[in-house]
């Protein structure tokens, strides 16, 4: 099983090539929307590239849970309710979510999405495989 830091050099390899950055700009806490650019089309690029890379499968909903955005039990007038932030703490365990409770439109949920919460998602998926 690879290291956290052979996962964090597999991710930022994959971010730089796929969103066209350089690689110190990938570090742990930036967002793949905000502080590095990538668009919808770009996750997509980038969970085929991890998958590769990792030998691992990655459901989109994994990354960006959008059946829960999508759902009128959990969201209200374009907001997350309160079971709704409850099970967004479920399905991104290590998202820091703080500044987006505060506020929590989903469309401003894209913009939690940090490399470190890819890396963590990768770990747990190599995990799995090798067991």
């Amino acid at each position: 099983m690879p290291t956290k830091e052979e996962i964090f050099e597999g991710v930022r390899k994959t971010l730089v090539e796929a969103l066209v950055v350089d690689e110190e700009s990938v570090t742990p806490e930036a967002t793949l929307l905000g502080d590095l650019g990538a668009e919808s089309i770009d996750l997509l690029d980038i969970v085929y590239q991890l998958e590769k890379t990792f030998n691992i499968k990655i459901e989109q909903a994994e990354l960006i849970p959008t059946d829960l955005l999508n759902s009128t039990q959990y969201v209200v007038d374009g907001k997350l309710t309160a079971d709704g932030l409850s099970e967004l703490r479920k399905r991104m365990p290590n998202a820091n979510l703080e500044n987006f409770e505060k506020n929590p439109m989903i469309q401003n949920l894209a913009t939690v999405l940090t490399v470190s919460d890819i890396c963590y998602l990768v770990e747990e998926k190599v995990g799995r495989a090798e067991c």
